[in-house]
């Protein structure tokens, strides 16, 4: 199964294109998706799909990369759901709780926002591999250089967080069937039972990510990492289907500002 933060390599035109473009694409599809109004959400949830597709993502892969954050888009969908004010639609008598209508929207919109955030990163993480995002992140921050803000550290910090996710997965994931190999039961049974299981997960997960973070470090230290400026064994152009790239991107803004100036 793919996860969210795996590379996977790959001949499509999302994967050639420059790592800086997509960096800036998934930015400027951000901040549409956090601002976006009711008739821009078909437009964006098109183009995401496209995009998706472009760059071989199926839908199984899609449910994949959704998975790990899966309980928290529910989570935050029924707080909207139960704790949001308006017209009621059901009552859950006898608790003191009302579903509203207003309630219902928004909790799809917020959990929209979310899923196509998460979808976005997918498509950069699933396309671009640590170098590339590395050098594409540093050269958009190098202009920071000039205030004393060390671009490169911060390149680096970012795609190793980014690295560290689907190993952290897949450890959770080992570790998960190794102990339900022994008798451990994470479904069944009351909460504390359940949190007692959880914990005795969390425990031996932290330690590993610790341990994996130590290994790193030391391997990074025999290859004579240092701080400070460094050359690229690839140097990154555009090429004109970059430019292209930029240009749907373009259309894409472009083409949101009308529909919201039609709207209103």
């Amino acid at each position: 199964m793919i996860r969210l933060g795996q590379y996977v390599p790959g001949n499509t035109i999302i994967h050639r294109l420059d790592p800086r473009v997509k960096i800036l694409s998934v930015v400027a599809q951000s901040v549409l998706i956090f601002a976006a109004t009711p008739v821009e959400i078909a437009l964006i949830s098109a183009f995401l799909a496209a995009v998706a597709g472009a760059a071989r993502m199926t839908p199984a892969r899609a449910a994949g990369a959704l998975r790990p954050v899966a309980v928290f888009i529910a989570m935050i969908f029924l707080v909207h759901l139960l704790f949001t004010e308006g017209r009621p639609l059901l009552s859950l008598a006898p608790l003191p709780v009302l579903i509203t209508q207003e309630g219902l929207i928004k909790g799809l919109y917020v959990t929209w926002q979310f899923t196509g955030l998460i979808l976005a990163a997918a498509v950069l993480t699933r396309s671009t591999s640590p170098s590339e995002l590395v050098a594409g992140i540093e050269r958009l921050l190098r202009p920071l250089s000039a205030i004393g803000i060390p671009s490169q550290d911060l390149a680096v910090m970012i795609a190793m967080a980014l690295r560290f996710m689907p190993m952290l997965l897949e450890e959770y994931d080992r570790l998960r069937m190794a102990q339900m190999a022994r008798g451990a039961d994470f479904t069944t049974g009351s909460l504390a039972q359940r949190t007692r299981a959880v914990h005795a997960l969390a425990v031996p997960l932290l330690l590993s990510a610790f341990r994996r973070a130590d290994e790193l470090a030391v391997a990074m230290e025999a290859r004579g990492y240092r701080r400070g400026p460094r050359t690229t064994l690839r140097e990154l152009l555009f090429s004109e289907r970059d430019l292209r790239a930029f240009a749907v991107i373009g259309i894409l803004i472009l083409t949101a500002t009308v529909l919201r100036m039609t709207a209103s």
